[in-house]
């Protein structure tokens, strides 16, 4: 088992590698634009091929590496469905699963935060992009989200996981790097409003700034990181 965590501190995004050192293969799970270089050079090392990139959802607030990715080593980009994305290569859905060496990876469909948002689960860990975060959820006020069926995702699909599975969110701004399903049951302030009614009004109120990049990031990452210019920023 390989695992690695990397910290992209302009836009506070985890993205994750992970991979199968007997069957040489690797997966990527929210790479951002500049650093396929550095993710390339870790699985250069471990004696990796990238063979999946993978995205949680559209991104608002950085453009995906994906098609660079791609285009570097011939991995197929995964995405959901619901994104109507034609550039992905594999579309996936609730209750798919996607192949790494000898393991399975486990897709949940957790849309609410966008429509197209999905979370990976893999042995004893649940990556959850931006539905599930570190002592909060992903916001619900722009790109088609929506409160009620984000609640619905986290206590359908997430809070019904083992507690002691770990969690690993999309970003955090706070230094934190991973979680638990029981800490986040116990800790997390909104999950704490115990109803669907008490979740939908909180969210609401949450009067956050618009995300600084979304004109670009969207549009872009609607083609797995293509620019509007047609080509991609090189790491």
């Amino acid at each position: 088992m390989f695992f690695r965590q990397i910290f992209h501190e302009e836009s506070s995004t985890l993205t994750y590698l992970l991979g199968d050192p007997l069957w040489k293969e690797a997966m990527a799970i929210d790479t951002v634009d500049g650093t396929a270089d550095s993710v390339l050079a870790i699985l250069r090392e471990a004696g990796l091929q990238l063979a999946h990139v993978l995205e949680t959802h559209v991104h608002a607030d950085h453009v995906s590496a994906a098609r660079e990715l791609r285009s570097r080593t011939g991995a197929r980009i995964v995405m959901a469905r619901a994104a109507g994305a034609g550039c992905a290569d594999l579309a996936v859905g609730d209750g798919d699963f996607l192949v790494l060496g000898d393991d399975a990876i486990r897709v949940l469909g957790t849309p609410g935060h966008t429509p197209d948002s999905l979370c990976f689960r893999w042995r004893d860990r649940v990556f959850t992009g931006d539905t599930l975060l570190i002592g909060g959820c992903g916001r619900t006020d722009f790109q088609g989200g929506d409160a009620g069926t984000l609640y619905d995702s986290l206590t359908s699909r997430l809070l019904v996981l083992p507690d002691e599975t770990l969690v690993y969110p999309g970003h955090d701004y706070h230094g934190r790097r991973v979680s638990c399903i029981g800490e986040e049951k116990r800790l997390n302030p909104r999950l704490a409003v115990g109803s669907r009614d008490g979740f939908v009004g909180l969210m609401h109120q949450l009067d956050l700034p618009e995300p600084a990049m979304i004109g670009t990031a969207v549009p872009a990452n609607r083609l797995c990181g293509e620019r509007e210019t047609g080509t991609t920023r090189q790491a």
